[in-house]
Protein backbone atom coordinates (compact mmCIF):
# COMPACT_ATOMS: atom_id res chain seq x y z
CA UNK A 1 0.00 0.00 0.00
CA UNK A 2 2.75 2.28 0.70
CA UNK A 3 4.28 1.85 -2.28
CA UNK A 4 1.11 2.04 -4.19
CA UNK A 5 0.64 5.65 -2.73
CA UNK A 6 4.57 6.87 -3.70
CA UNK A 7 3.84 5.58 -7.25
CA UNK A 8 0.32 7.25 -7.58
CA UNK A 9 1.53 10.34 -5.85
CA UNK A 10 4.24 10.33 -8.13
CA UNK A 11 1.56 10.42 -11.09
CA UNK A 12 -0.43 13.30 -10.12
CA UNK A 13 2.53 15.62 -9.69
CA UNK A 14 3.88 14.82 -13.06
CA UNK A 15 1.41 14.56 -15.02
CA UNK A 16 -0.47 17.75 -13.23
CA UNK A 17 1.75 19.48 -11.24
CA UNK A 18 -0.71 21.41 -8.98
CA UNK A 19 -3.93 23.25 -10.33
CA UNK A 20 -5.61 26.46 -10.34
CA UNK A 21 -7.99 28.36 -8.10
CA UNK A 22 -9.57 30.98 -10.20
CA UNK A 23 -13.32 29.58 -10.51
CA UNK A 24 -13.62 28.40 -7.02
CA UNK A 25 -10.32 25.69 -7.70
CA UNK A 26 -11.59 24.83 -10.92
CA UNK A 27 -9.43 26.39 -13.38
CA UNK A 28 -10.86 29.29 -15.43
CA UNK A 29 -10.58 26.95 -18.83
CA UNK A 30 -9.40 23.22 -20.06
CA UNK A 31 -7.19 23.24 -23.20
CA UNK A 32 -4.98 25.87 -24.34
CA UNK A 33 -7.10 27.52 -26.75
CA UNK A 34 -9.85 27.23 -24.25
CA UNK A 35 -7.87 29.58 -21.76
CA UNK A 36 -7.46 32.14 -24.36
CA UNK A 37 -10.94 32.40 -24.89
CA UNK A 38 -12.05 33.12 -21.42
CA UNK A 39 -12.74 29.27 -20.72
CA UNK A 40 -15.36 28.99 -23.30
CA UNK A 41 -15.71 25.65 -25.08
CA UNK A 42 -19.05 23.96 -24.70
CA UNK A 43 -19.69 24.99 -28.17
CA UNK A 44 -16.68 24.96 -30.37
CA UNK A 45 -14.92 21.44 -31.42
CA UNK A 46 -11.40 22.39 -32.17
CA UNK A 47 -9.51 20.74 -29.62
CA UNK A 48 -9.27 17.44 -27.97
CA UNK A 49 -9.89 18.29 -24.56
CA UNK A 50 -13.73 17.60 -24.69
CA UNK A 51 -13.75 15.48 -21.71
CA UNK A 52 -12.52 17.98 -19.41
CA UNK A 53 -15.04 20.48 -21.29
CA UNK A 54 -18.06 19.06 -23.87
CA UNK A 55 -17.47 15.62 -24.81
CA UNK A 56 -19.63 15.37 -27.62
CA UNK A 57 -17.04 17.72 -29.23
CA UNK A 58 -14.42 14.87 -29.85
CA UNK A 59 -16.26 13.49 -33.08
CA UNK A 60 -16.38 17.06 -34.35
CA UNK A 61 -12.82 17.99 -33.97
CA UNK A 62 -11.58 14.88 -35.69
CA UNK A 63 -8.23 12.77 -34.92
CA UNK A 64 -5.76 14.90 -33.17
CA UNK A 65 -2.91 15.59 -29.97
CA UNK A 66 -3.06 18.59 -28.24
CA UNK A 67 -0.12 19.33 -25.58
CA UNK A 68 0.08 22.45 -23.65
CA UNK A 69 2.17 23.48 -19.91
CA UNK A 70 0.72 26.46 -18.24
CA UNK A 71 2.88 28.35 -15.65
CA UNK A 72 0.57 29.27 -13.23
CA UNK A 73 1.57 32.00 -10.03
CA UNK A 74 -0.92 32.94 -7.47
CA UNK A 75 -0.01 35.80 -4.93
CA UNK A 76 -2.14 34.74 -1.79
CA UNK A 77 -1.70 37.05 1.43
CA UNK A 78 -3.69 37.31 4.84
CA UNK A 79 -3.80 40.07 7.17
CA UNK A 80 -5.33 40.24 11.06
CA UNK A 81 -6.08 43.67 13.12
CA UNK A 82 -8.01 44.41 16.11
CA UNK A 83 -7.02 41.44 18.05
CA UNK A 84 -3.74 43.02 20.14
CA UNK A 85 -0.28 41.91 20.10
CA UNK A 86 1.64 39.25 19.33
CA UNK A 87 -2.21 37.89 17.18
CA UNK A 88 -2.60 41.37 14.88
CA UNK A 89 -0.04 41.33 11.40
CA UNK A 90 0.14 40.19 7.70
CA UNK A 91 1.43 37.09 5.59
CA UNK A 92 2.32 36.05 2.26
CA UNK A 93 2.15 32.85 0.69
CA UNK A 94 5.63 31.77 -0.72
CA UNK A 95 4.18 29.23 -3.24
CA UNK A 96 3.71 31.71 -6.35
CA UNK A 97 5.06 29.58 -9.04
CA UNK A 98 3.50 25.91 -10.20
CA UNK A 99 3.64 24.37 -13.79
CA UNK A 100 0.53 22.80 -14.93
CA UNK A 101 0.48 20.19 -17.91
CA UNK A 102 -2.54 19.10 -20.03
CA UNK A 103 -3.19 16.35 -22.85
CA UNK A 104 -6.20 16.00 -25.15
CA UNK A 105 -6.28 12.94 -27.58
CA UNK A 106 -8.71 12.00 -30.40
CA UNK A 107 -8.83 9.48 -32.54
CA UNK A 108 -11.45 9.04 -35.40
CA UNK A 109 -12.63 5.03 -35.30
CA UNK A 110 -15.06 6.12 -37.93
CA UNK A 111 -16.62 9.09 -39.90
CA UNK A 112 -19.03 9.48 -36.89
CA UNK A 113 -17.70 8.03 -33.94
CA UNK A 114 -14.06 8.76 -31.78
CA UNK A 115 -12.72 7.50 -29.03
CA UNK A 116 -10.03 10.09 -27.02
CA UNK A 117 -8.88 10.73 -23.49
CA UNK A 118 -8.03 13.98 -21.55
CA UNK A 119 -5.98 15.05 -19.09
CA UNK A 120 -6.22 17.84 -16.67
CA UNK A 121 -6.39 19.25 -13.46
CA UNK A 122 -7.81 21.19 -10.33
CA UNK A 123 -6.37 22.40 -7.31
CA UNK A 124 -5.11 25.53 -5.90
CA UNK A 125 -5.75 25.10 -2.11
CA UNK A 126 -1.53 25.37 -2.33
CA UNK A 127 -0.42 27.84 0.60
CA UNK A 128 2.71 27.89 2.48
CA UNK A 129 2.95 30.92 5.03
CA UNK A 130 5.71 31.33 7.53
CA UNK A 131 5.64 30.77 10.91
CA UNK A 132 7.16 32.61 13.79
CA UNK A 133 5.97 36.00 12.91
CA UNK A 134 3.16 35.45 15.83
CA UNK A 135 2.58 34.99 19.22
CA UNK A 136 -0.35 32.94 20.99
CA UNK A 137 0.98 33.23 24.20
CA UNK A 138 3.01 30.45 24.11
CA UNK A 139 5.92 31.66 21.92
CA UNK A 140 6.56 31.90 18.04
CA UNK A 141 3.63 30.82 16.29
CA UNK A 142 1.71 31.25 12.98
CA UNK A 143 -1.38 32.88 11.69
CA UNK A 144 -3.50 30.31 12.68
CA UNK A 145 -1.64 29.82 16.24
CA UNK A 146 0.39 26.64 14.84
CA UNK A 147 4.00 26.09 15.72
CA UNK A 148 5.68 25.46 11.90
CA UNK A 149 5.26 27.03 8.52
CA UNK A 150 1.31 26.67 7.84
CA UNK A 151 -0.14 25.59 4.53
CA UNK A 152 -2.24 22.64 2.81
CA UNK A 153 -1.31 20.98 -0.44
CA UNK A 154 -4.18 20.00 -2.58
CA UNK A 155 -3.72 18.62 -6.38
CA UNK A 156 -6.24 16.71 -8.09
CA UNK A 157 -5.64 15.10 -11.67
CA UNK A 158 -8.95 13.87 -13.48
CA UNK A 159 -8.14 11.23 -16.40
CA UNK A 160 -11.06 11.35 -18.80
CA UNK A 161 -11.23 8.54 -21.34
CA UNK A 162 -14.11 9.68 -23.84
CA UNK A 163 -16.33 8.22 -26.26
CA UNK A 164 -18.36 10.65 -29.02
CA UNK A 165 -20.77 9.82 -31.24
CA UNK A 166 -22.32 12.05 -34.59
CA UNK A 167 -25.82 11.35 -34.44
CA UNK A 168 -26.83 13.33 -37.45
CA UNK A 169 -24.03 14.90 -39.38
CA UNK A 170 -24.18 18.43 -36.92
CA UNK A 171 -25.50 16.86 -33.73
CA UNK A 172 -23.39 14.04 -31.42
CA UNK A 173 -23.53 13.13 -27.91
CA UNK A 174 -20.33 11.98 -25.56
CA UNK A 175 -19.70 10.62 -22.61
CA UNK A 176 -16.19 10.65 -20.45
CA UNK A 177 -15.66 8.96 -16.92
CA UNK A 178 -13.95 11.00 -14.50
CA UNK A 179 -10.70 8.51 -12.71
CA UNK A 180 -10.03 11.27 -10.37
CA UNK A 181 -6.60 10.84 -8.53
CA UNK A 182 -6.08 13.49 -5.62
CA UNK A 183 -3.36 14.68 -3.29
CA UNK A 184 -3.61 16.46 -0.23
CA UNK A 185 -1.38 17.46 2.87
CA UNK A 186 -1.71 20.23 5.82
CA UNK A 187 0.56 21.26 8.22
CA UNK A 188 0.91 24.12 10.62
CA UNK A 189 -2.48 23.10 12.26
CA UNK A 190 -1.34 22.45 15.71
CA UNK A 191 -3.71 24.71 17.59
CA UNK A 192 -7.08 22.86 15.80
CA UNK A 193 -5.19 19.73 17.21
CA UNK A 194 -4.47 20.58 20.52
CA UNK A 195 -7.51 22.57 21.56
CA UNK A 196 -9.76 20.03 23.66
CA UNK A 197 -12.97 19.02 22.09
CA UNK A 198 -12.03 20.69 18.37
CA UNK A 199 -11.70 18.10 16.59
CA UNK A 200 -12.76 14.28 16.81
CA UNK A 201 -9.67 12.81 15.68
CA UNK A 202 -6.84 15.18 16.71
CA UNK A 203 -4.18 13.01 15.51
CA UNK A 204 -5.54 13.35 12.08
CA UNK A 205 -5.50 16.62 11.76
CA UNK A 206 -2.13 17.88 10.61
CA UNK A 207 1.46 17.55 9.61
CA UNK A 208 0.96 14.20 8.59
CA UNK A 209 2.53 14.34 5.26
CA UNK A 210 0.93 13.43 1.73
CA UNK A 211 -1.82 11.54 1.25
CA UNK A 212 -3.94 9.95 -1.96
CA UNK A 213 -7.17 9.51 -2.84
CA UNK A 214 -9.52 8.33 -6.02
CA UNK A 215 -12.90 8.42 -7.23
CA UNK A 216 -14.64 7.95 -10.37
CA UNK A 217 -17.47 9.70 -11.95
CA UNK A 218 -18.63 10.85 -15.32
CA UNK A 219 -19.49 13.74 -17.69
CA UNK A 220 -21.98 13.70 -20.30
CA UNK A 221 -22.33 16.18 -23.41
CA UNK A 222 -24.11 16.90 -26.03
CA UNK A 223 -23.36 19.49 -29.31
CA UNK A 224 -25.19 20.76 -32.21
CA UNK A 225 -24.34 22.79 -35.52
CA UNK A 226 -28.19 24.28 -35.60
CA UNK A 227 -27.42 26.45 -38.50
CA UNK A 228 -23.95 26.74 -40.58
CA UNK A 229 -23.58 30.41 -38.13
CA UNK A 230 -24.49 28.95 -34.79
CA UNK A 231 -24.00 25.85 -32.82
CA UNK A 232 -24.73 24.97 -28.95
CA UNK A 233 -23.24 22.78 -26.60
CA UNK A 234 -23.70 21.49 -22.99
CA UNK A 235 -21.95 19.03 -20.45
CA UNK A 236 -23.14 17.78 -17.08
CA UNK A 237 -20.69 16.32 -14.59
CA UNK A 238 -21.79 14.25 -11.50
CA UNK A 239 -20.25 14.45 -8.18
CA UNK A 240 -17.30 12.07 -8.13
CA UNK A 241 -17.27 10.91 -4.40
CA UNK A 242 -13.56 10.24 -3.23
CA UNK A 243 -12.05 7.74 -0.98
CA UNK A 244 -11.39 9.34 2.62
CA UNK A 245 -8.18 11.18 3.40
CA UNK A 246 -7.50 8.97 6.83
CA UNK A 247 -4.40 11.02 7.83
CA UNK A 248 -7.12 13.92 7.66
CA UNK A 249 -9.96 12.34 9.46
CA UNK A 250 -9.68 14.89 12.29
CA UNK A 251 -9.79 17.56 9.73
CA UNK A 252 -12.18 17.57 6.73
CA UNK A 253 -15.84 17.09 7.60
CA UNK A 254 -17.10 13.01 7.40
CA UNK A 255 -13.95 11.69 8.36
CA UNK A 256 -11.78 13.24 5.94
CA UNK A 257 -14.13 13.16 2.69
CA UNK A 258 -13.06 15.61 0.30
CA UNK A 259 -15.50 14.85 -2.87
CA UNK A 260 -15.48 16.62 -6.60
CA UNK A 261 -18.55 18.27 -6.52
CA UNK A 262 -21.52 18.65 -9.06
CA UNK A 263 -20.73 20.82 -12.41
CA UNK A 264 -22.89 21.76 -15.62
CA UNK A 265 -22.35 23.71 -18.26
CA UNK A 266 -24.26 25.41 -21.50
CA UNK A 267 -23.12 26.94 -24.43
CA UNK A 268 -23.41 28.87 -27.81
CA UNK A 269 -20.72 30.12 -30.59
CA UNK A 270 -21.92 32.02 -33.43
CA UNK A 271 -20.09 32.68 -36.85
CA UNK A 272 -20.04 36.20 -37.24
CA UNK A 273 -18.56 36.42 -40.18
CA UNK A 274 -15.58 33.57 -42.11
CA UNK A 275 -13.18 34.57 -39.55
CA UNK A 276 -14.86 35.65 -36.70
CA UNK A 277 -16.17 33.16 -34.04
CA UNK A 278 -17.72 34.88 -30.61
CA UNK A 279 -19.00 32.15 -27.78
CA UNK A 280 -20.38 32.12 -24.38
CA UNK A 281 -20.76 29.33 -21.65
CA UNK A 282 -22.03 28.98 -18.37
CA UNK A 283 -21.14 27.09 -15.50
CA UNK A 284 -22.64 26.15 -12.16
CA UNK A 285 -20.04 24.22 -9.89
CA UNK A 286 -22.45 23.10 -6.92
CA UNK A 287 -19.70 23.02 -4.28
CA UNK A 288 -22.66 22.61 -1.31
CA UNK A 289 -23.07 19.24 -2.48
CA UNK A 290 -19.98 18.66 -0.60
CA UNK A 291 -19.54 19.17 3.13
CA UNK A 292 -15.87 19.25 3.91
CA UNK A 293 -15.96 22.72 1.23
CA UNK A 294 -18.96 24.42 1.93
CA UNK A 295 -20.21 23.68 5.90
CA UNK A 296 -19.46 27.24 7.53
CA UNK A 297 -16.58 27.23 9.70
CA UNK A 298 -18.60 27.91 12.52
CA UNK A 299 -21.10 24.69 13.64
CA UNK A 300 -22.01 22.59 16.48
CA UNK A 301 -19.41 20.09 15.73
CA UNK A 302 -15.85 18.72 16.03
CA UNK A 303 -13.87 19.23 13.05
CA UNK A 304 -13.69 15.66 11.45
CA UNK A 305 -17.39 14.72 11.86
CA UNK A 306 -20.74 14.92 9.80
CA UNK A 307 -21.81 17.77 9.57
CA UNK A 308 -18.06 19.17 11.23
CA UNK A 309 -16.69 22.70 9.82
CA UNK A 310 -15.70 23.58 7.02
CA UNK A 311 -14.39 25.93 4.30
CA UNK A 312 -18.34 27.75 3.86
CA UNK A 313 -18.34 28.38 0.03
CA UNK A 314 -21.03 28.83 -1.71
CA UNK A 315 -21.96 27.41 -5.20
CA UNK A 316 -19.91 29.14 -8.12
CA UNK A 317 -21.51 30.45 -10.92
CA UNK A 318 -19.35 31.24 -13.84
CA UNK A 319 -20.01 33.29 -17.18
CA UNK A 320 -17.33 33.11 -19.74
CA UNK A 321 -17.15 35.29 -22.84
CA UNK A 322 -14.21 34.46 -25.99
CA UNK A 323 -14.11 35.78 -29.20
CA UNK A 324 -11.56 34.85 -31.95
CA UNK A 325 -10.66 35.79 -35.14
CA UNK A 326 -8.48 34.05 -38.14
CA UNK A 327 -6.27 36.65 -39.68
CA UNK A 328 -5.22 34.59 -42.00
CA UNK A 329 -4.46 30.49 -43.04
CA UNK A 330 -1.53 30.95 -40.70
CA UNK A 331 -2.80 33.26 -37.27
CA UNK A 332 -5.61 33.00 -35.08
CA UNK A 333 -6.22 35.81 -32.26
CA UNK A 334 -8.35 34.92 -29.31
CA UNK A 335 -9.70 37.14 -26.33
CA UNK A 336 -12.21 36.35 -23.27
CA UNK A 337 -13.61 37.41 -20.23
CA UNK A 338 -14.47 34.96 -17.65
CA UNK A 339 -16.46 36.18 -14.00
CA UNK A 340 -17.38 33.56 -11.07
CA UNK A 341 -19.24 34.58 -8.28
CA UNK A 342 -17.01 34.45 -4.99
CA UNK A 343 -17.45 31.41 -3.42
CA UNK A 344 -16.73 32.91 0.13
CA UNK A 345 -17.91 34.68 2.82
CA UNK A 346 -16.54 37.28 5.57
CA UNK A 347 -17.87 34.90 7.97
CA UNK A 348 -15.47 32.06 6.70
CA UNK A 349 -12.26 33.91 6.10
CA UNK A 350 -10.18 32.62 9.11
CA UNK A 351 -10.39 28.68 7.69
CA UNK A 352 -10.00 30.12 3.91
CA UNK A 353 -6.48 31.73 5.07
CA UNK A 354 -5.64 28.29 3.99
CA UNK A 355 -7.38 28.22 0.69
CA UNK A 356 -8.22 31.69 -0.53
CA UNK A 357 -9.78 31.32 -3.52
CA UNK A 358 -11.46 34.29 -3.68
CA UNK A 359 -10.54 36.09 -7.49
CA UNK A 360 -13.66 36.69 -9.35
CA UNK A 361 -12.39 37.96 -12.57
CA UNK A 362 -10.22 37.17 -15.34
CA UNK A 363 -9.54 38.63 -18.94
CA UNK A 364 -7.11 36.47 -21.24
CA UNK A 365 -5.39 36.59 -24.40
CA UNK A 366 -3.87 33.78 -26.86
CA UNK A 367 -2.78 32.88 -30.19
CA UNK A 368 -2.09 30.07 -32.78
CA UNK A 369 0.46 29.82 -35.46
CA UNK A 370 0.27 26.69 -37.53
CA UNK A 371 3.18 25.80 -39.10
CA UNK A 372 3.97 24.57 -42.96
CA UNK A 373 3.50 21.33 -41.68
CA UNK A 374 0.25 21.25 -40.17
CA UNK A 375 0.71 21.23 -36.53
CA UNK A 376 -0.12 24.65 -34.35
CA UNK A 377 1.67 26.49 -31.54
CA UNK A 378 -0.46 28.25 -28.91
CA UNK A 379 -0.37 30.66 -26.47
CA UNK A 380 -2.28 31.87 -24.02
CA UNK A 381 -2.00 34.03 -21.13
CA UNK A 382 -4.64 34.79 -17.86
CA UNK A 383 -4.81 37.72 -15.85
CA UNK A 384 -6.78 37.45 -12.83
CA UNK A 385 -7.20 40.61 -10.95
CA UNK A 386 -6.75 40.96 -7.32
CA UNK A 387 -10.11 40.54 -4.85
CA UNK A 388 -10.09 40.52 -0.92
CA UNK A 389 -12.75 39.28 1.25
CA UNK A 390 -12.85 40.50 5.49
CA UNK A 391 -14.46 39.30 7.93
CA UNK A 392 -14.52 39.39 11.94
CA UNK A 393 -11.92 36.66 13.05
CA UNK A 394 -12.75 33.01 14.38
CA UNK A 395 -9.71 32.57 16.80
CA UNK A 396 -11.21 33.88 20.16
CA UNK A 397 -13.85 31.52 19.41
CA UNK A 398 -11.32 28.47 20.20
CA UNK A 399 -11.24 30.19 23.55
CA UNK A 400 -14.57 30.96 24.44
CA UNK A 401 -15.38 34.36 23.38
CA UNK A 402 -16.96 35.30 19.91
CA UNK A 403 -15.64 36.28 16.92
CA UNK A 404 -13.55 39.82 17.01
CA UNK A 405 -11.14 42.03 15.54
CA UNK A 406 -10.71 41.86 11.21
CA UNK A 407 -9.11 39.47 9.15
CA UNK A 408 -8.39 40.42 5.28
CA UNK A 409 -7.67 37.27 2.80
CA UNK A 410 -6.63 38.52 -0.91
CA UNK A 411 -5.48 36.90 -3.84
CA UNK A 412 -4.48 37.80 -7.83
CA UNK A 413 -3.19 35.29 -10.73
CA UNK A 414 -1.13 35.37 -13.98
CA UNK A 415 -0.46 32.57 -16.10
CA UNK A 416 1.22 31.86 -19.31
CA UNK A 417 0.55 28.68 -21.09
CA UNK A 418 2.39 27.35 -24.58
CA UNK A 419 1.10 23.91 -26.38
CA UNK A 420 1.51 22.52 -29.41
CA UNK A 421 -1.33 20.42 -31.83
CA UNK A 422 -1.05 18.02 -34.30
CA UNK A 423 -3.58 16.57 -36.40
CA UNK A 424 -3.54 12.93 -36.79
Amino acid sequence: MQKKQVVLSSVLMLCCGTAMATDGYFQHGYGIQAKGRGGTAMAIATDAFGGANNPATMVMAGSRLDLDLDAFSPRRSAERSGLGPGLDGSVDSGRTWFGIPELGYSHMLQDNLALGISLYGNGGMNTDYPGGQFNCGQGPANILCGNTSIGVDLTQLIIAPTAAYAITPNQSIGIAPQIALQRFAAKGLQAFASTPGLSSAPGSVTNNGAEMSSGVGVRFGYFARISPAFSFGAAYSSKIGMSRFKDYAGLFAQAGKFDIPENYSLGVAWNATAALTLSADYERINYSGVQSVSNPSLVQAQLGASGGPGFGWHDVDVWKLGAEYASSDRWSWRAGYNHGSNPIRGSDVTFNILAPGVVTDHVTLGLTRTTASGGAWIFAYMHAFKNTVEGASILPVFMGGAPAGNERISMYQNSFAIGYSWRL
